[in-house]
């Protein structure tokens, strides 16, 4: 070796090593020091199996507040993630970050479900005292996911694949939710990801249909229009239900191209109907917050050669105040437009006064929940009743949902609900059978079909 030649000093490369091994913004372990300690507990145990535990916590939300207040904020925030977990979790247990806003919490004491579900709790609660950044505070929740050596696996890779399933499970079912992985949570997942994708086939295919449910007055029974509700039987899976396969879309992605085909197909349709009918379609909460919703609507309108005046847009309550800013420009461009806005599920929400007060709304619709109970529940038929007054005063149209009965049409009626749908007016079929609804209901659509015949 030459004069000009030297070697690293033993603890220079002990520094490097720990560097490697470590998270730079947060000083806790990564994803290498939580294989290894993973590795290390499983090779110590692979002779008489005693469990332990693995969990991901994850921010609900953390990317709008990036976005929001920069991200030495957000930075700050995962700081103090970083200090409440290492606070809170038993001796013993280690805390790593690995990915952005995820964190794993390796708990060797932690043999079962049980004890498993109450160290998420505590986490969580945790995790959800405010954040302090100075000029102001930040409220976010968590999600967990947690996986038990050796019936979730019997290595890092399996344990940390099945407690990501987990994560992404409780992800799914909402924020701040503790999922403990199990065989039938792999196989929910596992029809999840197949549904997914026969629903993307069915979407390039044009598989995926539009059926139409009436919406009557309710003083004659007078069609006024219709709303549009997904529909698709898929050759391998049957009839999977758009409860199941709408939210999947939303969660994965592609619901924009779900809808937007929905909508020209149903847009299409109507052509065919008497031109004073309206069409009822409904926005999900990622539509209301993408700012090109409006222009693409739009577009898809044009493109068929439908009048935005005759469309109604229904969304939730949830869906405005999912990003409540940019649902609010959303539904002014498109009430600009011409298009009505409808607030779907009126009375499940949590503030559903608040939002007739903040946003410009054209028709209430009355949750099922409310009608159904409204022959046998007197607190019902005064919710009804009350809703009815309010819009009355506001200058809201009102349509109460799921109507079964003649008994319920009757009520609603004495109660002065305006309009109404539900099987009792006719159930959702497809659009040809809507045409032949039309020639039987429609006085002036039948003169005409008859005349056209």
């Amino acid at each position: 070796m030459g004069p000009a030649e030297s070697t690293v000093p033993p603890a220079s490369q002990n520094e490097l090593q720990a560097m490697a091994y470590t998270d730079q913004l947060t000083g806790l372990g990564n994803r290498y020091r939580l294989r290894d300690k993973i590795r290390s507990l499983a090779a110590e145990r692979a002779s008489d199996p005693a469990p332990f535990t693995v969990a991901l916590a994850n921010l609900d939300g953390f990317k709008p507040i990036n976005d929001l207040f920069g991200t030495m904020a957000g930075d700050e925030i995962l700081c103090q993630v970083a200090h409440r977990l290492k606070a809170c979790i038993p001796d013993g247990a280690t805390v790593t970050r690995h990915d952005g806003d995820e964190f794993a919490i390796i708990l060797p004491l932690v043999f079962e479900r049980v004890g498993a579900e109450r160290i998420g709790q505590m986490i969580k609660d945790v995790l959800s005292a405010p954040y302090d950044l100075g000029d102001r505070n930040v409220r976010l929740s968590a999600s967990l996911g947690f996986s038990i050596y050796p019936f979730a696996g019997a290595d890092f890779d399996e344990l940390m694949k099945s407690a990501e399933t987990a994560l992404y499970r409780s992800k799914r079912r909402g924020r701040g939710q503790i999922t403990i992985y199990s065989r039938e949570i792999a196989q929910e997942m596992k029809r999840a990801t197949q549904i997914e994708q026969a629903l993307r086939n069915a979407i390039i295919a044009d598989a995926v249909d539009v059926h139409f449910q009436p919406i009557v007055q309710l003083r004659d029974g007078r069609v006024v229009g219709f709303e549009a509700l997904a529909r698709w039987i898929d050759p391998d899976l049957g009839s999977v239900s758009p409860a199941v396969f709408v939210p999947l879309a939303e969660e994965r992605g592609f619901i924009d191209t779900l809808s937007e085909t929905l909508l020209r197909k149903a847009a299409e349709a109507t052509l065919a109907w008497p031109r004073e009918l309206f069409l009822s379609f409904n926005l999900s909460s990622a539509q209301l917050m993408d700012p090109c919703t409006t222009a693409n609507t739009l577009a898809i309108l044009n493109g068929v050669g439908f009048d935005p005046r005759r469309l109604e847009l229904e969304i939730t309550e949830t869906a405005v105040m999912t990003s409540a800013e940019t649902a609010s420009r959303i539904i002014s461009e498109l009430r600009a437009a011409g298009v009505r806005i409808s607030l779907d599920d009126f009375g499940t929400g949590q503030s559903s006064l608040g939002r007739l007060r903040d946003f410009a709304f054209d028709k209430v619709k009355i949750d099922r929940a409310f009608v159904s109970a409204i022959t046998k529940d007197r607190a019902s038929e005064h919710i009804i009743k009350a809703i009815v007054t309010m819009c009355d005063g506001l200058e809201l149209e009102v349509v109460a949902e799921g109507i079964e009965t003649a008994a319920e049409a009757e009520k609603l009626k004495a109660l002065g609900c305006g309009m109404g749908q539900g099987y009792y007016y006719g159930k959702p079929v497809d659009a040809a059978a809507t045409l032949r609804y039309l020639s039987n209901h429609y006085h002036e659509f039948a003169v005409v079909d008859r005349a056209s015949a």
